[in-house]
């Protein structure tokens, strides 16, 4: 899976060490959003998304 310069800070960010943990994280991110994050939370769909296509062993 590609993840672009963006996601990856995004991922780096947030990371718990597994896929499900970084997947946990972000959308307890997203419930602190402002409504006009909009970016943020675009980004933050694109990586969970992303993520969800992969194994856990693709991500470790």
């Amino acid at each position: 899976m590609n993840f672009d310069h963006e996601e990856l800070m995004l991922m780096m960010l947030y990371n718990t060490g597994t896929r499900q943990g970084l997947v946990r994280e972000l959308r307890l991110m997203q419930c602190y959003l402002m409504p006009d994050e909009t970016a943020l939370r675009e980004l933050s769909e694109q990586v969970i998304e992303k993520l969800k296509r992969l194994t856990d062993a693709e991500f470790a």
